[in-house]
């Protein structure tokens, strides 16, 4: 009978175990690895940053049901990250964190990597190097 209840309880725990939510945010939504433009879902439904992977210019792009005045895609970084033949198509990708704000830009030939901040209020998004 223990060693019924041992296996038991064992069973029980690697259940609950392999139950533990994990993360489902998709990285990389194209199977074109060198696609020069891809969008990262973010936990709000609504909400996408599209990234230009050649320079690693990022806009936050919204949209809605409700019309146009809930549609909209602004800017995160108005200077990019690579130019003239360094901006290659794949150079730069997003990563989501556990912060549903924020994700992190890596250059992937270089090895930077930058803050992303998006967000509902304009003085709040931005893109950071971090050294």
């Amino acid at each position: 009978m223990k060693k019924f209840i041992l296996v038991f309880i064992s069973l029980c725990l690697a259940i609950a175990a392999s139950a533990q939510s994990t993360s489902n945010i998709t990285t990389d939504n194209t199977n074109d690895p060198q696609a020069t433009f891809k969008l990262y879902p973010t936990q709000n439904m609504w909400t996408f940053l599209k990234l230009n992977t050649a320079n690693g210019k990022i806009w936050q792009v919204q949209f809605s049901v409700k019309g146009g005045d809930y549609r909209y895609e602004s800017v995160l970084n108005m200077m990019p990250y690579a130019v003239g033949e360094k901006a290659v198509p794949g150079r730069f990708t997003l990563y989501p964190t556990e912060n549903m704000w924020t994700f992190l830009m890596l250059d992937q030939i270089e090895g930077t990597v930058y803050q992303v901040q998006w967000s509902q209020e304009a003085e709040n998004r931005g893109v950071i190097r971090i050294e």
